[in-house]
Parts: C-alpha cells; sequence; structure tokens
C-alpha cells in the first residue's frame, strides 16, 4: 500500500473500534504473525519481552486506543 493512498480519498479497514479485551488477539495469534516475520528473514522473538512487544503492536494496530473513545 501506498503511503499517499490516504490523499486520495481510500478509506481505512483499521484500526477497528476498540471495545474492551479481544478473546480474537491470542498466543496462537501472535505465535503466527511471528512466524510470518520469521519467514521474511527477522529475527525470532527468542524472549517474553520480544512477544509482549508484538501483541502490544497488533494491539495497536488493529483497534483504535481508548483515549480516542473519550
Amino acid at each position: 500500500m501506498s503511503g499517499t493512498a490516504f490523499r486520495f480519498g481510500a478509506e481505512r479497514s483499521y484500526p477497528l473500534p476498540h471495545a474492551g479485551p479481544d478473546a480474537q488477539v491470542t498466543e496462537s495469534l501472535v505465535t503466527s504473525v511471528a512466524a510470518v516475520l520469521v519467514a521474511y528473514g527477522f529475527p525470532r522473538l527468542d524472549t517474553s519481552a520480544d512477544r509482549a512487544a508484538l501483541e502490544s503492536a497488533l494491539t495497536a494496530f488493529l483497534y483504535n486506543p481508548l483515549e480516542s473513545h473519550r
């Protein structure tokens, strides 16, 4: 996707409205995304801190932060 897509009126699908904790953001999802990153040549997520950071990044991408709903 081009960095200029927004300038031409393209509508985004993400981030989604945040309604609280989501059962879809599971250890399995984080593991699957980590495997895709490794397949593209990125380093393995060997520490729990790396896995937590990936889960946090996924959540940030998927959902609007709670602060934006005030």
